[in-house]
C-alpha cells in the first residue's frame, strides 16, 4: 500500500535541518559573514587569522595565529610514498579526484610531527588541510615533469603553495589576491559539500573520511566545478563580439550558463562584488584581459536576457574566480582543487560543530513505487 501523500522538499530547499554559528547568509540582502564578521571586513585580514576565526569562533591572539600557521606549514609536505602514488596516477585524471582519493591515504599518525595544542580530531583535520596544497603542487609538478618543491621559509601558507605549484616566487599582489580569493570561498553555510561532510560525520566516520566525501561533492559542475566551466566557456567563445550569439543560442537550447545566478542569493553575490574588481585589476594589460572581458560581456547579456523573463541574474563567486586563478598561473583543471584547499577549513569547522550534539542524519523518502 502506498503512503499518504506528503509534501516533498526536493533538494531540501528552504528546509532548516540544523543550527550553526559558523557563517550567516542573507540571500535577500546579499550579505555573508563568518562568526558574525562581514566578509568585506574579513578580506582585510590575513588567511591564517580567518582560518582560526572560522574554526574556533574568535579572533586569535598573536601566539595562537602563529601556532596555527606553524602547524600548517610544518605539516605541508608530501612523503616519498605519496609522491610515488601521485606519479602512478593515470594521465588526465582530474585533480579533484586525486585529492579525494589521496586524503584517506594520509598516514595521520606517523606524519603528525607538529601536533600543536589541538584535540586529535581537530589535529587530523588540520593535517589534511595542511597536506592538500602540498599534494596538489606535487601532483602538478610530477605531471609536467618538474622537481617537487619543498616549503620555502619566509613565505606564508598560500604564498608557499604558489611557489611550489608554479616554481616562481609570488609577488605580494599575487599572494594577497590568492589570500582574498581563498578567504571568500572558505565557508558558506549548509552548501552541498558542507552538508555532505556533516552527513558523513554524523555516522561517526573519521574526520578525514568526511573531508574526502565533501571534496567529492564539491567536484560537481552544479557546485564547485562551475569555476572551471565558466572560464572554459569564455575561452571557447574567444571574443567579446561573439558573446551575444553564444548566449542566445545556449538559452534557446536550454544550456546552463555556469557561474551565473546562485541558489541562495537573490541579489549580487557579495563575494563576486569583491572578486570582480580584483580579477579586472589582475588581468588588465595582460594576455588574460580578453578572458575577463568575455566574462564581463556574458554577465551583461545574461542579465539583459533574464530580465526580459522577470528574473534578476548576476554572476556568483565562481564566475570571476577563474580569471584570478588563471592569471596566477593555475591551469583551469586545478581551479576547483584550490576551492577545496580553502573550503576544507570550513568543512572541518562544521564537522567539529556537529560533534557537540551529534545525531545520525537519516531523512525519509516518500515511496511512489508499486
Amino acid at each position: 500500500m502506498k503512503q499518504d501523500q506528503q509534501v516533498i522538499y526536493k533538494g531540501l530547499e528552504g528546509i532548516y535541518v540544523d543550527t550553526t554559528a559558523i557563517s550567516q547568509i542573507d540571500g535577500e540582502l546579499g550579505l555573508l559573514s563568518y562568526r558574525g564578521i562581514p566578509i568585506e571586513e574579513l578580506v582585510g585580514l590575513d588567511f591564517a587569522t580567518v582560518c582560526f576565526l572560522v574554526l574556533f569562533g574568535r579572533r586569535p591572539c598573536v601566539n595562537e595565529r602563529e601556532e596555527l600557521e606553524t602547524f600548517l606549514l610544518g605539516n605541508s609536505h608530501t612523503t616519498k610514498k605519496e609522491e610515488a602514488i601521485l606519479g602512478s596516477i593515470p594521465e588526465g585524471l582530474h585533480p579533484m579526484k586525486v585529492l579525494q582519493g589521496m586524503i584517506p591515504l594520509i598516514d595521520l599518525e606517523n606524519e603528525n610531527n607538529l601536533k600543536g595544542a589541538y584535540s586529535e580530531e581537530l589535529r587530523n583535520g588540520l593535517m589534511v588541510a595542511a597536506k592538500l596544497p602540498a599534494i596538489l603542487a606535487a601532483f602538478h609538478r610530477i605531471r609536467i615533469g618538474e622537481k617537487v618543491l619543498s616549503i620555502k621559509k619566509g613565505l606564508s601558507f598560500n604564498a608557499n603553495f604558489l611557489y611550489r605549484f608554479t616554481g616562481k616566487l609570488p609577488t605580494d599582489l599575487e599572494t594577497k589576491t590568492l589570500d582574498t580569493a581563498q578567504i571568500l570561498q572558505m565557508e558558506h553555510g549548509f552548501n552541498a559539500s558542507t552538508y555532505s561532510a556533516r552527513v558523513t560525520a554524523s555516522t561517526l566516520a573519521p574526520v578525514e573520511v568526511a573531508l574526502s566525501a565533501a571534496i567529492g561533492t564539491l567536484y560537481g559542475k552544479l557546485h564547485g566545478r562551475a569555476d572551471q566551466a565558466a572560464l572554459e566557456m569564455a575561452m571557447e567563445i574567444g571574443r567579446v563580439e561573439d558573446v551575444e550569439n553564444f548566449i542566445l543560442s545556449a538559452l534557446d537550447s536550454k544550456k546552463k550558463i555556469m557561474g551565473m545566478g546562485h541558489r541562495v542569493y537573490k541579489v549580487v553575490d557579495p563575494r563576486a562584488k569583491i572578486l570582480r574588481p580584483m580579477a579586472e585589476a589582475l588581468c588588465a594589460g595582460t594576455p588574460f584581459e580578453g578572458n575577463f572581458r568575455v566574462l564581463e560581456k556574458i554577465e551583461e547579456v545574461m542579465g539583459t536576457e533574464m530580465l526580459k523573463k522577470g528574473k534578476h541574474i548576476k554572476a556568483n563567486v565562481e564566475f570571476y574566480k577563474g580569471p584570478v586563478f588563471y592569471a596566477l598561473g593555475i591551469p583551469t583543471q586545478y581551479f576547483t582543487s584550490l576551492f577545496a584547499m580553502s573550503r576544507t577549513f570550513g568543512y572541518l569547522a562544521h564537522i567539529l560543530e556537529s560533534r557537540k550534539d551529534n545525531k545520525l542524519i537519516r531523512p525519509k523518502a516518500f515511496y511512489v513505487g508499486n
